[in-house]
């Protein structure tokens, strides 16, 4: 807590660093996190607070159970709780300084356009009136509204810490307290000072324009972080369990692994686990962003937070606590979130000299009316002018904006690929992926199915197809071939009942052998028709990976070809992905036929097939020596050595085995169109964080040297502090306005 600037991370960061067995320190300004490794034998988080209280700052530990899925939530709550009473107390204080601060503008603009004359002068009692009106505004203003900048002021006068709060108390305690000196103790000061030009109005204006953009810049990023929130309210409170067998209804924390769920229609998931009885299509948009229910049955994996929309179903506990999906998940995001973009500390270290540097031109402004001013100036107008120079140098030079301009697009970025299923690992990551020139893919579960399936089957014999496949599936039914299932699933696909089967048999290395209605049949590949002396018909070999014949003993009745099949979604993914202009090359351990019609059917012009994974991580150096920026697709597990060497390894995870701790990028339910997003989303995310750095950047290089009154002696131009701290304020507002179109923005 306290934390208000980017010179507010690089002193945490600089304090807590030289503390006693700290290793590393990474201080975020947009989540309001610190991340500290220390050795707990020479320090403790109480001594880590106590090393910056002096400094203005808190340091409040999340929990102790690190990475739990209670303490996240406990976390949030604590973080949310935290920044609703910051969010009330801002508020309270803006409508208090509204009509004040409406009151001296107003007194304001009545002064410029009677000078002017496009209005008459003040009348004798209300100028006496407002002169003794507005010293009474702006006490309150600076000592109740502005005790924040006071406090900074203080801090930089005891300790030497100066941050925003620092610039801004000091900017209007001199504008106060230079009026001060001039009307309430009435110094006879001659000539030399106007006595009438005070600047009370400026300490008004200033501290309720200031408190005002920081209250809309708190209620902004509140709406960064709104991942974490969404991901938090996805947990079940409470789980219903068979104890005794009995449905006991018990507390999430409570469920244990081995647990047998009862879940009911419009119940959430609890805890991670595989269905036991039961069937049911679960609402999963929010871990992986697609919008349709997906079926699952006996023998499916179901993630906490997951919501069941029809029937009832029972599953066993696999996955509990922090061990679910869905608290890894929130572990990630949270992480990705709290961490630094390298492009970020260009930033931190810019900002961590830019206070000072701006102290130092500010009473620089101010000697050089005073010296130089007053050789061509009167006295008096040198003296104002300085003092205005001072104040709205002070008060514009504020480093909020480049302090907020990387943090605030990399939480709105990474949030909004976990609400599509697009999680990013870091926020190096994010930065590095916009960069990707040439993506490897691997083919099977990232290009394909990753199981077999039934491309297509060639009736040979008299029968129909029904009939051909009730023998086939009846004789597959009580195969233990791999293939067997695939077999059975299109069966059941096509409503054929497999056929009773009597005297069954197995042939090892070429089928299976049945007596169906008196009737003997075989079921197997190549070398059962060797055994039968039967001649293979002429059929399509590219696409399949396995030929399964039916037979008589005299004759072939069925030709079933199984391989495995390409994504519906993997065509236009790559189509996608070209049009990023980024190089595709498949890469596979499967033999070069089927990897050759996979790459046909796909368009894929760089292919190499029958390769092992250490050939994979030799492609992967081959082309990074090659100069491109390499992205490596694969299932997170046997493509573990090329993933690691890859400059993004993406982990094409399905369900609850989601590879999140190897991986830079997984994507949920291994949807290969989420390459594109991911990549679109790192190109916007950097777009926006270079948006924000330039005019951050832009506003200080032109605001400062205005407020200076550099432009003075050629233009006539002096910044006012009023323009400057509405120009700081809304600066910070605009920054995070513009990092939260990130939301809305089109992938």
């Amino acid at each position: 807590s306290g934390m208000h600037c980017a010179s507010c991370v690089s002193r945490l960061e600089k304090t807590l660093g030289e503390q006693p067995g700290v290793e590393t320190v990474a201080v975020n300004l947009a989540t309001e996190e610190a991340r500290i490794t220390y050795d707990g034998s020479l320090t403790d988080a109480d001594k880590l607070a106590k090393s910056i209280e002096p400094l203005g700052y808190g340091l409040h530990p999340k929990s102790s159970v690190e990475g739990s899925s209670d303490a996240h939530a406990m976390a949030g709550h604590d973080h949310a709780k935290s920044s609703a009473t910051e969010l009330k107390l801002l508020k309270n204080k803006v409508l208090g300084s509204i009509p004040l601060v409406i009151l001296a503008v107003g007194m304001m603009t009545w002064d410029v356009l009677a000078k002017l004359k496009i209005v008459p002068e003040m009348s004798e009692v209300v100028y006496e009136f407002a002169h003794h009106l507005l010293p009474i505004m702006a006490s309150y203003m600076l000592f109740v509204v502005g005790t924040p900048y006071l406090k900074g002021l203080w801090r930089f006068i005891k300790h030497g810490a100066a941050d925003m709060d620092t610039l801004v108390g000091l900017g209007t305690s001199v504008a106060f307290l230079y009026s001060f000196f001039l009307t309430a103790l009435e110094i006879p000061l001659g000539p030399y000072v106007d006595v009438k030009v005070t600047y009370y109005d400026v300490t008004i204006v200033v501290i309720g324009l200031i408190t005002l953009g920081k209250y809309l810049e708190a209620r902004a990023k509140a709406k960064t972080g709104s991942a974490i929130k969404q991901l938090l309210g996805l947990q079940a409170k409470t789980a219903t369990v068979l104890r005794d067998n009995a449905e006991v209804t018990v507390a999430i924390e409570a469920v244990l692994k081995g647990d047998v769920v009862v879940v009911k229609p419009g119940m959430k998931i609890p805890v991670d686990g595989v269905v036991l009885t039961g069937h049911s299509y679960l609402d999963e948009s929010m871990l992986t962003g697609e919008a349709v229910p997906v079926a699952r049955t006996n023998g499916d994996k179901v993630s906490a937070g997951t919501i069941n929309t029809t029937g009832t179903f029972t599953f066993t506990a696999t996955g509990v606590g922090a061990e679910t999906l869905l608290a890894r998940i929130i572990a990630l995001v949270e992480e990705a979130q709290g961490s630094k973009a390298p492009i970020q500390r260009l930033a931190d270290k810019i900002s961590s000299i830019f206070v000072p540097v701006v102290l130092v031109i500010g009473v620089i402004s101010l000697l050089v009316w005073l010296l130089i001013g007053s050789q061509y100036l009167p006295l008096s107008m040198a003296i104002s002018y300085g003092v205005v120079s001072l104040v709205s140098v002070l008060v514009i030079a504020c480093p909020c904006a480049l302090g907020l301009a990387t943090p605030t697009a990399i939480m709105v970025g990474v949030g909004r690929g976990a609400s599509l299923g697009i999680l990013i690992k870091n926020a190096e990551v994010l930065e590095r992926m916009h960069e990707v020139t040439t993506l490897v893919v691997d083919k099977t579960g990232t290009l394909t199915e990753g199981k077999p399936e039934v491309m297509s089957v060639e009736i040979v014999g008299q029968d129909d197809e029904m009939s051909l496949l009730a023998r086939l599936s009846g004789l597959e039914k009580n195969s233990e071939h791999p293939l067997a299932d695939a077999i059975s699933r299109y069966a059941v696909s096509k409503n054929a009942t497999p056929a009773v089967v009597s005297n069954f048999e197995n042939l090892p290395g070429q089928g299976v052998r049945g007596v169906i209605d008196s009737q003997v049949y075989y079921a197997g590949g190549p070398n059962l028709l060797k055994r039968l002396n039967l001649a293979a018909p002429k059929h399509s070999t590219e696409n399949a990976a396995t030929i399964i014949y039916l037979t008589s003993e005299t004759e072939i009745q069925l030709v079933v070809m199984i391989g495995d099949k390409i994504k519906s979604e993997a065509a236009s993914a790559l189509k996608q992905l070209r049009s990023l202009n980024i190089k595709i090359v498949m890469a596979t351990g499967d033999n070069r036929i089927v990897a050759a019609s996979v790459a046909q059917q796909l368009d894929i012009k760089e292919f190499i097939a029958e390769i092992l994974p250490a050939d994979k991580l030799a492609l992967i150096k081959k082309l990074q020596a090659a100069g491109e920026i390499v992205a490596m697709a694969g299932d997170g597990v046997n493509d573990a050595p090329a993933l690691a060497q890859a400059d993004i390894g993406i982990a094409m995870a399905t369900g609850a085995d989601v590879a999140i701790e190897t991986s830079d990028v997984a994507l949920l339910h291994g949807d290969i169109q989420k390459i594109a997003r991911a990549i679109e989303l790192s190109r916007a995310t950097m777009s926006t964080v270079k948006q924000n750095l330039f005019w951050a950047f832009a506003y200080n290089v032109i605001g400062i040297p205005l407020a200076t009154g550099l432009f003075f002696p050629l233009f006539g131009w002096l910044l006012s502090p009023v323009f400057a701290g509405f120009a700081m304020a809304m600066s910070s507002v605009s920054v995070v306005g513009n990092s939260l179109r990130l939301k809305a923005k089109r992938l």
